[in-house]
């Protein structure tokens, strides 16, 4: 009798336990979730890294009875502590720096195996590893921006307005520039962040000189943005020059900390031109530097003296007269062999390593395939190979690989299949690889470079969202309309799938040069939106056009000077397939997209009418010719060179084609895709008798960020719900 009561009480606990779990997979994303709940992305390892003149060590923050604490570790050991969040508080308070968050532990930078560096507003603290003290080191600006450590870490450079200044110990706030015109920007990123540009600043490799962007832009028309905060509202125009008009002149400063003075490289005429890839050379005595014309179909990379600021030579020359040369990386300087110099270009059809001498002798070319290079890591085996990532697997994977300065074959140093983020450790021996793919959130390994074999693990991520109900992601190409062409694509599929029912679809798309959308990592690259979506019935579509990034030269410019033309022939073909599924409801097609892919939705849903049934297109460009110079000019001329192109591509001839339902978004500050793009559209739709739909973001500029993404994609779910 208690066997059997038992019995049937064990049975009943067993289908409780059963139901709870089918519960817990159950569980539907919301839009907080989607784009706030951290909790939701894969587990990672903050702020990991090598630390600098180790035996390869490593260094990350875990978490220990529920308090912060900095560890290091190495592939022969396990991770010790160096210091808790609370015992680096109370020593920097012990030196007079303000309190530490209880939840915000401070950015770590190791100077060596025994220090590191921390900041707190506007100071900068070393801390002895041993011994958990800090020292005061020296403070800057608490309005400083771009800060910028020099290689010694011993020094800063920093900008305010449009100077440039510099810090170190007994030299604080030290002003580099003294301009008067906020119009002449010093030390900031030049080009509006073109060719590669991330930064306007460039230490030499002991500290000593500064080189630094000095951008005039006097010459620029103003932009005008409108702040509403101010009683009444302000204008605060910014410097925007579009294609075809006048643009800035840029110019190179070198200040020499010793003797307190700047030189100029003498970058010659004429003054439109583009000035990137900055790199010195491990003498100090050269600056190296791609010199690109405005029309971007020549490049010379030049070497300048650094200490006069006088061109020395040019080492080579890149031309292309069909479509544009874009050099987008400095220059790599093989340690050990300061005459050496690792150059990536395209100029075969895909991004690959080129071994030069500084005398400008091609050495050979280290790299060559269908592939593309897309980082470089750094040198191993005594600096006789280099280590890289590439697509060579995959254009949708990432892998790690090394190839001899001398040449031969190409070592594959991860083959597991997806998308390798690697980084190399000081001595070249050592990896610290994050992996992903379509169905692995993130593992962390320490992998040996001689075998690629694991060393250690380091974190196997948890699958965050196991309790969800998701659908099935899938990867996949197709044809292009060329016949030939893979375009990737990825296929989001409702939770429940049921192949007998229909299915409205959901395209997210862009389709714009260096963006690659579908990817073999974590969900196929896809966010949790997406996901959302498809748990809301929906099927959910991308395809990565011909002119998106990472495919090569003839992909990526398959659309040079006509902007919008082979990106709509490709999705198309991306329509076709979604036809040919028995499950999509072939009257319910919704399209969506931001910038880029916001000009792509509008081109859509005017340029193919009736494809779509309803779109929604974010920050969209309209008109090529209120596109800044930079970008706009090298896929498509300037509008005096190829006004048809421009003419074709402008979404303003096409507003009365418009058919189904279209909703317009643009934020009001938006200094990328500036607000006039989407109002000249309402102006010419009111003007034609053409209905859409619009809304705008108050004060947000080209992306709608924060808890503010919460409310856009709000609007723009119930936007499809409503009329798809």
């Amino acid at each position: 009798m208690l066997h059997s009561f038992a019995r049937r009480r064990l049975l009943l606990l067993l289908a409780l336990l059963s139901h709870l779990s089918a519960l817990a997979q159950q569980k539907r994303l919301t839009m907080e979730d989607a784009f706030l709940n951290r909790q939701l992305q894969p587990e990672n390892l903050r702020q990991l890294t090598w630390i600098p003149g180790s035996a390869e060590e490593y260094s990350y923050l875990r978490t220990t009875n529920g308090q912060d604490e900095l560890v290091r570790g190495a592939a022969s050991g396990q991770a010790t502590a160096v210091v808790s969040l609370g015992e680096l508080g109370q020593s920097l308070q012990a030196v007079g720096a303000p309190a530490v968050k209880a939840s915000s532990f401070p950015a770590v930078t190791w100077v060596n195996p025994q220090s590191f560096l921390v900041t707190r507003i506007g100071k900068v603290y070393r801390v002895d590893a041993t011994s958990k003290q800090a020292t005061a080191l020296f403070g800057y600006d608490q309005a400083a921006a771009n800060v910028d450590l020099d290689p010694t870490k011993t020094r800063v450079a920093y900008t305010k307005d449009q100077n440039l200044y510099i810090s170190l110990a007994g030299r604080e706030n030290e002003a580099v520039t003294q301009e008067a015109n906020p119009a002449i920007v010093n030390g900031q990123a030049a080009h509006r962040s073109e060719f590669g540009i991330t930064k306007g600043t460039f230490w030499s490799p002991t500290g000593g000189k500064l080189a630094y962007y000095r951008m005039d832009q006097t010459m620029v028309t103003d932009y005008p943005l409108v702040s509403i905060e101010p009683e009444p509202a302000q204008a605060r125009p910014i410097k925007y020059p579009m294609a075809g008009d006048k643009s800035h002149e840029v110019t190179v400063g070198v200040y020499d900390l010793n003797a307190r003075k700047t030189v100029f490289l003498q970058t010659g005429e004429p003054k439109e031109q583009y000035l990137t890839n900055i790199t010195w050379s491990p003498d100090e005595k050269s600056i190296y530097m791609a010199v690109l014309n405005r029309g971007q179909n020549h490049m010379k990379l030049n070497q300048y003296d650094a200490v006069t600021g006088a061109f020395l030579k040019t080492l080579f020359e890149e031309k292309d007269e069909k479509t544009f040369v874009e050099p987008l990386h400095p220059l790599t300087f093989v340690p050990g062999h300061p005459d050496q110099f690792i150059w990536q270009t395209q100029r075969d059809g895909y991004n690959h390593l080129y071994l030069y001498s500084t005398s400008g002798k091609l050495l050979r070319q280290l790299t060559k395939g269908a592939w593309q290079v897309t980082d470089v890591l750094g040198f191993a085996n005594k600096n006789r190979e280099v280590v890289f990532q590439s697509t060579a697997a995959s254009p949708i994977q990432r892998r790690i690989y090394s190839v001899g300065l001398s040449g031969g074959k190409v070592r594959d140093l991860t083959p597991q299949a997806g998308t390798h983020a690697a980084t190399l450790s000081p001595g070249g021996t050592q990896l610290l690889d994050v992996f992903s793919n379509a169905t692995t959130p993130r593992t962390i390994k320490v992998l040996g470079l001689a075998d690629g074999k694991t060393r250690q693990t380091l974190l196997t991520a948890p699958n965050p969202v196991a309790d969800y109900q998701l659908g099935e992601t899938k990867l996949f190409p197709i044809k292009a309309d060329d016949g030939k062409t893979d375009l990737y694509c990825r296929l989001i599929t409702p939770p429940g799938f049921d192949p007998a029912k229909k299915y409205p679809v959901v395209v997210y798309l862009y389709g714009g040069p260096h963006v690659q959308l579908v990817t073999d990592s974590w969900l196929g690259g896809s966010n949790l939106w997406m996901q959302l979506m498809a748990q809301k019935g929906y099927v959910v579509f991308t395809l990565d056009s011909r002119g998106s990034g990472n495919r090569g030269s003839a992909f990526e410019r398959a659309t040079f000077r006509q902007l919008g033309t082979v990106e709509m022939a490709d999705q198309l073909k991306g329509v076709e397939y979604l036809k040919s599924l028995p499950y999509v409801d072939q009257a319910r097609l919704g399209i969506h997209g931001w910038s880029f892919g916001g000009f792509m939705t509008t081109t859509m849903m005017t340029r193919s009418p009736g494809t779509f049934k309803v779109g929604v297109g974010g920050g969209p460009v309209i008109d090529w010719r209120l596109y800044e110079i930079m970008y706009t000019e090298r896929y498509m001329d300037t509008p005096q060179e190829n006004p048809e192109g421009y003419e074709k591509a402008n979404l303003l001839n096409y507003v009365d084609k418009l058919q189904g339902k279209l909703l317009l978004i643009h934020g009001t500050v938006d200094d990328v895709v500036v607000w006039q793009h989407s109002l000249r559209y309402l102006k010419r739709a009111v003007d034609q008798g053409v209905q859409l739909d619009y809304f705008v973001y108050p004060g947000h500029p080209h992306n709608v960020g924060g808890k503010d993404r919460v409310h856009l994609y709000n609007k723009i779910t119930q936007y499809f719900d409503e009329k798809l």
